[in-house]
């Protein structure tokens, strides 16, 4: 469970995000509860990036006799990935779908058609293709702003707003997550930002 101090980078980069909201009765899970919920095709995704997290680990003490081995986990590796973008293709994620448009290891945020709550609590299941994460966690509204356009980058007031159907940018921190999920969340971030720099020098 992340604390209010915990913060972490976060990078653009849309996604898909499916929200339920929880029932304010009941108390939030705990992150062994949450591991529990996860259905079987997380399951499976959680566990297979654990064990490459640790494959990755022993390979970094390998010397240079040993590349031909190391080429070929990384090609398992990539199978293994293939076969993972499909179970997550085909998994069916409970809540709304959002589209999302941030995310790190402190939190992410999502555009809605409506402002959400703040304070209220969603359980979430964030579904990053890119980088073959998928994890279910608890997470809370922070703030709500209304979006000017849909390039989604600029808020404005209310009666700026005219036709243009309403946009808001919804901030979430995360309240419950187990932290395998987090280390995968800023692995991801780190990764795609050094996509992005790439993309960008090649644009130059």
């Amino acid at each position: 469970m992340l604390t209010d101090s915990t913060a972490y980078f976060s990078i653009n980069h849309p996604f898909d995000a499916y929200l339920s909201l929880w029932d304010s009765t009941n108390p939030l899970p705990s992150a062994q509860l949450l591991s529990a919920m996860l259905p079987s095709g997380l399951q499976l995704i959680s566990d297979v990036k654990a064990l490459e997290a640790d494959c990755l680990l022993q390979l970094r003490h390998l010397d240079d006799e040993a590349k031909t081995v190391v080429e070929f986990l990384k090609l398992q590796s990539r199978k293994i990935d293939m076969v993972l973008q499909h179970v997550m293709a085909k998994e069916q994620y409970d809540g709304d779908l959002y589209q999302a448009s941030h995310f790190g290891g402190s939190g992410f945020t999502v555009i809605s058609a409506t402002a959400l709550e703040l304070g209220r609590e969603y359980k979430a299941t964030l579904h990053i293709k890119e980088e073959l994460v998928a994890l279910l966690c608890i997470a809370k509204v922070q703030s709500c702003t209304l979006l000017a356009d849909n390039s989604g980058e600029q808020a404005i007031s209310n009666s700026e707003s005219e036709a243009a159907p309403s946009r808001y940018a919804c901030e979430f921190n995360f309240s419950v997550i187990q932290e395998s999920d987090v280390e995968q969340l800023v692995k991801a971030s780190l990764s795609l930002q050094q996509k992005q720099l790439k993309l960008r020098k090649l644009a130059r």
